[in-house]
């Protein structure tokens, strides 16, 4: 038994350093993806757009996931990782911010320069594949069981019935 708890414990330590690794990083989900794309363009669109200064030296690295299920018409997302993590909330709150000031017109693949019929883009914390199974699976059970609100703040999952 002991060996089991073991086992366990450093499964969830591994987690934790998992999400710990990715915690100044954002997700840019949905963006329209193009041959010859400027992924840095792109960003910087984003944040012009909804109003928060980022600078190339607070962006240390940036690049297009791997789809998972190659089958999949979801798009590829973005992965950006910027210098400190308050940079991090502060672009999530001035994209909640935006999208709340604008709610006929919210953060779409338009604002962000791109070309074709606009698209929503979605900006969030970037997960360990554990944490996104787990968000995936409460916002499921927040459905269900009509709950009103999941978010995500710190690689911690939340749920609030209202």
């Amino acid at each position: 038994m002991h060996l089991k708890d073991n086992i366990k414990d450093q499964g969830f330590r591994l987690g934790q350093v998992k999400q710990q690794s990715r915690q100044s990083n954002i997700e840019l989900q949905c963006v329209t993806e193009y041959k010859s794309e400027n992924l840095l363009q792109i960003i910087a669109a984003l944040g012009k757009t909804v109003g928060c200064v980022l600078d190339n030296g607070m962006i240390l690295n940036y690049t297009r996931t791997a789809k998972v299920n190659r089958s999949s018409t979801r798009r590829r997302s973005i992965i950006v990782q910027l210098a400190l993590v308050r940079l991090r909330d502060q672009l999530l709150a001035s994209t909640i911010s935006y999208n709340k000031a604008n709610p006929k017109n919210k953060l779409n693949s338009s604002h962000l320069g791109l070309n074709g019929k606009p698209s929503p883009v979605f900006i969030a914390e970037h997960l360990s594949p554990t944490n996104k199974a787990l968000h995936a699976a409460a916002r499921l059970t927040a459905k269900e069981k009509e709950y009103k609100f999941v978010w995500v703040r710190n690689g911690k999952v939340f749920l609030r019935k209202n």
